[in-house]
């Protein structure tokens, strides 16, 4: 069954056999094992991920054709999901041990990365998430602070999950080739974390932040609080410095007492 590729689905299909080997390895999968895999294409991985004799796998494949192809080849071996996955409430997807496996359009893929941290119950609906990125879209998620890359996305990703950078990936690993680089991540759900309300109060006060990352912040903070100078004062923030040289911890902090000043 031949294939034109949907640009609008983000569709780079992953061919290298060593990169496809690496990222079953990076999912330890056993007989106890659930799999969910968001975006198998024509299921190179998804072959091998049943060669490791998951408990049970299923897909999320939104393009027809290819759930009809998948169907084919596969069988009843797999459940296939024939959904958007901005759509899909994953909160349903009740699973002892679940591992997901996802090449992500890199078009929503942190749209998709930000759905599962904000689930209430992450710890419980995931153990492990085997992810690949645009390259330029893992380095944020990674970043450190005081760099360039560092922001919204480095927190909100730091919150919840412990996160592993597994390796860089050519194009040519894919078909088509993308024009970008690719990364592998691994997330795992921490156990403890700092706990906040509601996930969306730490997207604001973040973006608050950094959508004037080169400014003091003085004026985000006076924005998101009355008694600024105080609230400064006991978190020992300096208002002098810029958003990317406060810690990720500090942000949760400001966060916290962000909450508390609006209920």
């Amino acid at each position: 069954m031949s294939f034109y590729f949907k640009k609008s689905l983000g569709q780079n299909f992953l061919i290298n056999k060593n990169i496809i080997d690496l990222i079953v390895k990076n999912g330890n999968i056993n007989n106890k094992i659930s799999v969910l895999e968001v975006g198998p294409g024509k299921g190179s991985l998804t072959k091998k991920i049943l060669e490791m004799k998951p408990k049970d796998l299923t897909v999320v494949e939104k393009d027809e054709r290819l759930a009809i192809f998948l169907q084919d080849q596969f069988g009843d071996r797999i459940k296939i999901i024939k959904d958007d996955m901005m759509k899909i409430s994953f909160n349903s997807f009740n699973k002892e041990n679940l591992i997901i496996f996802g090449n992500l359009p890199y078009n929503i893929s942190t749209q998709i990365l930000a759905k599962w941290i904000k689930m209430k119950h992450l710890q419980k609906f995931c153990k492990k998430f085997v992810l690949m990125f645009q390259k330029e879209v893992a380095d944020r998620i990674i970043a450190k602070v005081d760099t360039k890359n560092y922001g919204r996305l480095t927190i909100l990703s730091n919150w919840k999950m412990k996160i592993n950078k597994i390796i860089d990936i050519e194009p040519d690993s894919f078909i088509p080739p993308p024009k970008v680089h690719s990364t592998l991540l691994t997330f795992e759900p921490k156990k403890k974390y700092f706990h906040l309300k509601d996930p969306k109060n730490l997207e604001h006060v973040t973006n608050i932040f950094f959508s004037q990352r080169r400014k003091m912040i003085k004026k985000p903070m006076k924005f998101l609080f009355k008694n600024f100078e105080e609230v400064s004062k006991n978190l020992s923030i300096d208002l002098r410095l810029r958003p990317q040289n406060l810690e990720i911890m500090t942000y949760y902090k400001i966060c916290k007492l962000y909450e508390e000043s609006i209920n």
